[in-house]
């Protein structure tokens, strides 16, 4: 196995993958740091996340609050390690570019890729939390007393806001994947009706209610996102075959 050769950079796929651990190990490591530093203020974050409640949430164990802080500095030290994270990414796929000029991609893809992170949670957070909470919270009201618990309500908040923030990603990772010549633009396209179904499984499973407006909410974004990879991965083919030219 050692003597078999990978396409980065005439690696062997047992030093492809000691590569990729060593990236995981120092994204984890970025993880908790950034959430040790959460800590710090974590109580604030946390009444920020329950301000669209109204309320106070009722905590019915006798560990759930302290559960419930952990959980909030755990992905709000996730939203801090990304940028981290995106460097260990481009780390990774760094070898398989030849010319200085893609290596110097680094510039815009940890930034850009963090800015739609940010993007995708800002706007979780201010259209489709808000319709979500709006329809869960006031479902039948006559019949249901709604009262949510701590850990259920700032767990689907922040799993909606975080997976929606990765989820923006989209773009710049099928550039990355048609830039090695995994995918083309034309299959992208051709795959349009595939992709919409995926969309709506992702918008499923991401959002925190079932109620089909927020659903809708969540694939509008998601399917424009899926029109710039479209675009972003001609970008990728040209540069994956200007490469495979010159080799």
């Amino acid at each position: 196995m050692t003597d078999t050769v990978s396409p980065v950079e005439g690696q062997t796929f047992l030093e492809h993958f000691s590569e990729l651990r060593v990236r995981v190990t120092w994204a984890v490591g970025a993880l908790l740091v950034c959430t040790v530093i959460s800590f710090a203020f974590a109580q604030s974050l946390l009444e920020f996340l329950i301000a669209p409640y109204g309320e106070n949430v009722q905590a019915i164990s006798p560990t759930e609050p302290i559960e419930t802080y952990f959980k909030v500095a755990l992905v709000s030290g996730a939203v801090l390690a990304m940028p981290f994270i995106l460097y260990q990414v481009w780390l990774f796929v760094k070898p398989a570019l030849e010319s200085k000029e893609e290596r110097r991609f680094v510039y815009i893809f940890v930034p850009s890729a963090f800015l739609l992170f940010l993007i995708g949670i800002a706007f979780s957070w201010l259209v489709l939390l808000p319709a979500a909470i709006s329809f869960l919270s006031g479902f039948m009201p006559t019949v249901f007393l709604v009262e949510w618990t701590a850990n259920e309500y700032i767990g689907f908040t922040t799993t909606f806001l975080f997976w929606i923030g990765v989820s923006f990603e989209m773009p710049l990772i099928i550039y990355l994947i048609a830039r090695a010549g995994i995918i083309t633009p034309q299959g992208l396209r051709e795959q349009w009706r595939v992709a919409i179904v995926a969309i709506a499984v992702i918008a499923a499973v991401v959002t925190p209610s079932i109620d089909p407006i927020t659903m809708l909410l969540t694939m509008v974004p998601l399917t424009v996102l899926y029109g710039l990879s479209i675009l972003l991965a001609y970008v990728g083919q040209r540069q994956f075959e200007r490469a495979m030219a010159i080799e």
